[in-house]
C-alpha cells in the first residue's frame, strides 16, 4: 500500500484500481448473461402462438340430376337460340307458314331446355304429375316458359312434358323454350313433382322440387 505524503492516507495503487475495473467488469458480465438466460427460460416458457390457417373456399359443385320420390330428373341440354327462333327450324310440318319470333327485349335470349323424367319405382307413375318450371339465375331471377300458340312450332309434338313414366324406362324428355336476360349467369332449372309423385298433389301446390344447373351451350 502506498502513503499519500500530503494527506497521509494510504493511496490505492494502479493494480488495485485495476482490479477493481476487472471485478466490474466481470460482475456487469454475469448480470448481463443472467438477464440473457431469464429472458431465455421466459421466452421458452410462453406457449407458441397458434399458426394462422388460412380462409378456406368453399366449393359448390354443380347438380345435374336430381330424384325426388320415384322420379329422377336429369339434365340433357340448354341451347341458346339466340334473339330468333327461324322459321325454318321449325320442327312441326303443321306450322309450315309460321314466321320467325323474335324475343320481346333486345335485352333478352332464347334459351331451350331439355330436361329428361325417369321413374326408378316399381309402378307406372300417374300423368301430369311431374313437371319442369322456371328458370333461375346467379341472382334469383326467375324466368317462365314460354308458352302458347306462338311457341309451339319450335317444340316437340306431342309435348312429353308431364306424361307417365313406365318404371326403369328411359328418361323422357320435357322441352321447354325461354326469354332470358343476357347478362344473367348461374342457370338452374326447377324441376317439380306432387308430393307422392300424384299428379293431384302437384295442381294443389304440395311439391318437391329442386334446382339442377344448366350448361347453356
Amino acid at each position: 500500500m502506498v502513503i499519500n505524503k500530503q494527506s497521509g492516507l494510504p493511496r490505492r495503487s494502479s493494480a488495485e484500481v485495476g482490479q477493481a475495473s476487472r471485478l466490474l467488469l466481470v460482475l456487469a458480465v454475469v448480470i448481463l448473461v443472467a438477464v440473457v438466460i431469464t429472458f431465455l427460460i421466459v421466452k421458452m416458457a410462453e406457449k407458441p402462438p397458434k399458426p394462422v390457417t388460412p380462409p378456406t373456399t368453399t366449393v359448390v359443385e354443380p347438380v345435374y340430376e336430381q330424384t325426388l320420390g320415384n322420379i329422377r330428373f336429369v339434365f340433357e341440354s340448354a341451347i341458346d337460340r339466340g334473339t330468333v327462333l327461324k322459321a325454318s327450324e321449325i320442327v312441326s310440318n303443321q306450322y309450315s307458314t309460321q314466321k320467325n319470333l323474335t324475343v320481346s327485349n333486345t335485352g333478352a335470349k332464347f334459351i331451350q331446355v331439355t330436361v329428361g323424367a325417369q321413374n326408378q319405382g316399381t309402378k307406372n307413375t300417374e300423368p301430369n304429375s311431374w313437371t319442369i318450371e322456371n328458370i333461375v339465375d346467379s341472382k334469383g331471377r326467375n324466368f317462365v316458359p314460354v308458352e302458347g300458340y306462338t311457341i309451339s312450332p319450335w317444340l316437340p309434338n306431342p309435348d312429353m312434358c308431364g306424361t307417365l313414366l313406365k318404371p326403369a324406362f328411359d328418361p323422357t324428355p320435357c322441352v321447354k323454350i325461354y326469354e332470358v336476360s343476357k347478362e344473367s349467369t348461374g342457370l338452374k332449372i326447377k324441376v317439380e313433382t306432387g308430393k307422392d309423385n300424384t299428379g293431384n298433389n302437384l295442381s294443389s301446390g304440395k311439391i318437391d322440387s329442386f334446382l339442377i344447373d344448366l350448361i347453356v351451350k
